[in-house]
């Protein structure tokens, strides 16, 4: 007997079956994926359900498409079958159909493939799963920061193993290609900060402090916060993305194999490129914010260009700019470190190098403004009391 279902659309199947005697033979056709999948599971598991069998083979010589939610559902088929003393067999399995089934852990085979909308714990529950992945997380970063140091300490003392063409071009990634958005950035921002200034200000006749507003905002909190936030986006993802991508494609196992340490091959010039121009971008920006005020300060305030310089000088001392730069360095150095250490808990599968991607972004996002509330406090006993307290 043969019974074949077929649906149309982008996820076309064609499923065939043939007994003989107390073997069934189904013959898959077609694409196999998420969106079909409840369909012709069902139609499988009512065609093995309704005989007595002892084997099933199931012949994939025809599959078109298989995605990793299909071929866990196959396996979980034959783990059902075989529980029932039913043989299953998977017989014509091309090398892409192969890889996906390689993707796919053992430990989901004990899970059901979509989770129940309603969730049987409750919120304390929650809550307490959420502590203890936080607390997970925050150890696993710690452990990645003494990796980290462990093999900067190694690089100076060996540093000939410091691969100095990759620093380079971690400086161009992370530095000199970020300049432009960087720039326009600090522009819009002094922009807005001096008009809105402005407005406050005139109703009491204090225009002339607006350059003083605006380049102390610039150079003591919105410079380096801001040029960190565009730094995570644009280099902290790339490197979680990066170094994710080659733990799915098993390149960092195969530098493991080769004797090489992935952290100090993969993370330090990374570390050490984004160290190196964070503080670069931060000046670059506070210009390009000082002359966006400057522009509202000479078209709207009547003030010249010597006198908002002169203010704006008057204003910054060296203790902010060098407070500042030190900012950068540090808030660069968590950008870094998050985006690599995300990079490597990939484990398999694209979607794993997306989720660990965005974590690294908002991960990063979340410990710059955590640094510089420390920093903001910090910095306010120093400068007070010339000593920590």
């Amino acid at each position: 007997m043969t019974l074949e279902t077929s649906k149309k659309g982008r996820t076309d199947y064609t499923i065939s079956f043939k007994h003989e005697e107390s073997t069934l033979f189904i013959e898959l056709a077609g694409n196999f994926c998420l969106k079909n999948l409840t369909p012709f599971t069902n139609e499988i598991e009512r065609k093995t359900s309704a005989a007595r069998l002892r084997e099933v083979v199931l012949d994939f010589s025809h599959v078109k498409y298989l995605d990793s939610a299909a071929a866990l559902t196959f396996i979980q088929l034959r783990q059902q079958l075989a529980g029932n003393d039913v043989s299953c067999k998977l017989v014509n399995i091309s090398d892409d159909t192969k890889g996906i089934f390689s993707v796919i852990r053992d430990e989901a085979l004990d899970h059901p493939l979509v989770a129940s909308e309603e969730s049987p714990s409750g919120f304390i529950h929650q809550i307490g799963q959420s502590s203890l992945t936080i607390s997970r997380d925050f150890v696993n970063f710690v452990t990645f920061i003494g990796e980290i140091l462990t093999a900067f300490a190694y690089t100076l003392r060996h540093p000939t193993s410091l691969r100095g063409r990759d620093v380079l071009f971690y400086v161009q990634r992370a530095g000199v290609d970020g300049l432009p958005i960087v720039g326009l950035i600090g522009l819009l921002i002094g922009l807005i900060m001096a008009f809105m200034s402005y407005l406050q200000l005139r109703q009491f006749g204090a225009n002339i402090y607006v350059p003083s507003l605006v380049s102390f905002a610039i150079v003591k909190e919105l410079g380096p916060l801001m040029t960190a936030i565009l730094v995570a986006g644009r280099s902290g993802s790339a490197f979680a993305a990066e170094i994710g991508t080659m733990k799915v494609n098993e390149e960092v196992d195969a530098l493991q194999t080769m004797g090489f340490d992935p952290v100090r091959f993969l993370a330090v010039p990374k570390v050490l490129a984004t160290i190196i121009v964070v503080p670069i971008l931060t000046i670059y920006a506070d210009l390009f914010g000082i002359i966006g005020g400057m522009i509202i300060g000479v078209t709207s305030l009547d003030l010249t260009v010597n006198t908002y310089i002169t203010q704006s000088i008057k204003t910054i001392t060296v203790f902010d700019i060098v407070t500042s730069l030190i900012k950068a360095a540090v808030f660069a150095g968590l950008i870094s470190a998050i985006g690599c250490q995300r990079g490597f808990m990939v484990r398999a599968g694209a979607q794993d190098v997306g989720k660990f991607t965005t974590s690294a972004v908002v991960a990063a996002i979340f410990l710059i403004v955590v640094a510089d509330s420390i920093f903001a406090v910090m910095l306010y006993y120093v400068k007070r009391y010339g000593t920590f307290i």
